[in-house]
This record gives C-alpha cells, structure tokens and sequence, in this order.
C-alpha cells in the first residue's frame, strides 16, 4: 500500500510541475496578444498613461477605422489571404503525391534521388535569393502572384513529412486497391488521402503560417504598393504611422487573426497526427 501511495504521490507530482510550466507557457504566449488587443481599442490619452494597464476605461475603434481607411487594408488581406491559401492547396497536393511516390512506388534511384532532396535542406534559403530575383526577372513575373506562389508550391520538408507518414500505411492496402483494377491516382485519391488526414493538417498549418509570415521573399519581388501582403503592409504601416501605437497594433491583431482561425480550425487533426505519432514510435519499442 504504502508503494502504490509512493507512486501516485510521485504521479501527481510530476503531472503538477508538467501542467504548471504548460499553464506558464500559455500565458507567456497569451499576455501579448492581450495586450496587442487592448492596445489596439485604447485612446491615445490611455496608451501614453503611466503605469500602463490591460484596464480600458474607454473603449474606441478608431484605429481599425483609421486602418481600413488610410491604406488600402483589404487588398493587403486579399493578397495575402490568396497567396498563402494557393501556396498551402499547391504544397498539399504536390508533396502528398510525392510522398506517395516515394513511399510505395520502386523506380531507379529513388533513394537516392531522396536523399539529395533532403540535402538540400541544408543549403540557407539566403542563397537562393539572388537567383531566384534573376529568374523571376527573365519570367517577366515581378510585381505578380506568379512570383509570390509559384516558387513556393512544394517544399522538400514536406514531401519528407508525407513519405514519413505514408510509410505506415500498410503495401497491402494498395495491393489490394492495384487488384480491384484502380489507377494509381485513384488509390491516391480513396485509399492515401483519408488516411493521411492528420499529417495533412499539420502541413497546413505548417505551411499557412509560414507563407502568412513571408517577408524577405515579397519584399524582393514585389515593389507595387497594390501587390503588398500583410507583412509588407506592416512594415509601411509602423514606417508611416509608427506615432500611431494603436494603429500599429490594430493592424497586427488584423494579421494575426487569421492564422489563429486556421490553427483552432485544424487543431483537432494536428493534435490526432502528434498523438498517432507517439503511439506508432511506442509501438516500435
């Protein structure tokens, strides 16, 4: 009895100190958001106050008027909105059929042809910079959504996540789909693509934020106030109107909003993919 008390007591202990630094974590990552909010509603007399408070006395939205009114806020959204939902679509479909490709599929050279696209991972996205502007150039594709999109419509990082998980799907599901006379685009579409909804997910979201977030990219291709994404948007809106902190930070709870919908929207599956993960690196033990 007195071991078993040991045990739980030692359990509970060490679920304690795993949810207080989780509890700690979250509100690390929740306080400026918070704050970035209240900011955003607060007029200027509250902003400049001392001691500053997440306490508003008098609420405005003058600031996502003077927002949406000053810079053309909407076209910003739409572009980004648009290039990072064709660049997420493009990465789902390309690297989930590489994936496949590589995972179930024997072709000459085909780890070794792996193995380079992993290599290449480690070669600094700075250095493609320089040639990717040039190429762009002779395209003819500066100042357009092809410059923002095509270039980023498969990543090698994920090809690697989708064959990783497309791996543990049992070859006799696919034999059996070869057998019942579908093509290998058919068994792509009925028999991978539901299986593989939770690694899906993840690349969703992994791929959304990133393109969300693209900065350095957008600001070599792009020079034309009306092609600007958010995060370009920003950069003028702090270089413009930086005296004007709650304008600032309305525009940043603006940007960040959505790839909060897109994270509570894909939450479930991105959970369930981690979860699978564990089980499947459990079993091998």
């Amino acid at each position: 009895m007195e071991i078993l008390k040991s045990k739980r007591f030692q359990n509970v202990s060490i679920k304690s100190v795993i949810y207080a630094f989780l509890f700690l974590g979250a509100v690390s990552v929740a306080v400026p958001y918070v704050w970035m909010f209240v900011t955003s509603i607060k007029p200027i007399a509250e902003i400049q106050s001392y001691p500053p408070s997440f306490v508003v006395k008098d609420p405005t939205l003058l600031s996502y008027k003077d927002l949406f009114r000053l810079i053309p806020m909407w076209r910003y959204m739409w572009n980004s909105i648009f290039v990072a939902g064709t660049v997420t679509l493009g990465n789902l479909f390309f690297c989930s059929l590489a994936g496949y490709a590589f995972a179930k599929h024997r072709f000459w050279g085909r780890d070794k042809i792996f193995f380079v696209l992993l290599g290449s991972l480690m070669i600094p996205w700075q250095v493609n910079l320089i040639s990717g502007f040039i190429l762009m150039i002779k395209l003819g594709w500066l100042n357009s959504y092809n410059a923002l999109i095509v270039p980023q419509l498969a990543g090698v990082f994920g090809v690697f996540l989708c064959r990783q998980f497309i791996m543990s799907i049992p070859d006799d599901l696919v034999d059996a789909a070869k057998i019942d006379g579908c093509s290998e685009f058919t068994i792509y579409r009925l028999v991978i693509l539901p299986l593989i909804k939770p690694v899906i997910a993840t690349l969703a979201i992994f791929t959304f934020l990133q393109q969300w977030n693209s900065f350095i990219w957008p600001l070599i291709v792009i020079n034309s106030s009306k092609m600007r994404t958010l995060p370009l948007a920003l950069s003028v809106l702090n270089g413009q109107f930086g005296t004007r902190f709650a304008m600032v930070m309305a525009g940043a709870v603006v940007a960040t909003t959505p790839m909060l919908i897109v994270f509570l929207a894909f939450q479930r599956y991105f959970m369930e993919g981690i979860a699978m993960t564990g089980l499947k690196e459990y079993g091998k033990l």
